[in-house]
């Protein structure tokens, strides 16, 4: 089966992942069963620490800060096995999303 990186992407909250609404949490944790349901399989899943937590090296200079700034930051990630691009995309779907978007990315494989 084919694997792609679920990339979850959440506009920051002061509270992080306590200012989540219970029924969106409830949600994240259905998100493995619905994955299953789909037929496909989570590999592996993380949700990241608040984006003032990330350090960016470009060439040589190492900042404090995200690489890139937008509106969103990435909150989590999941590896997943998929069929194809379609199931990968339906399975991306069931991921809840309060203020943000997912990205589903083909990951190389050897």
């Amino acid at each position: 089966m084919a694997q792609y990186a679920v990339l979850i992407y959440e506009r920051e909250t002061p509270g992080g992942v306590a200012d989540m609404p219970p029924e969106v949490m409830e949600a994240h944790r259905r998100v493995p069963e619905r994955v299953r349901e789909l037929g496909g399989r989570i590999v592996s899943a993380y949700a990241t620490q608040p984006s003032a937590t990330a350090t960016s090296i470009r060439a040589d200079v190492i900042t404090d800060g995200p690489f890139i700034e937008s509106k969103e930051a990435l909150a989590g990630f999941f590896v997943i096995e998929a069929d194809d691009l379609d199931q990968a995309l339906a399975i991306g779907r069931v991921v809840p999303i309060m203020d943000g978007g997912v990205e589903v990315r083909p990951l190389i494989q050897e």
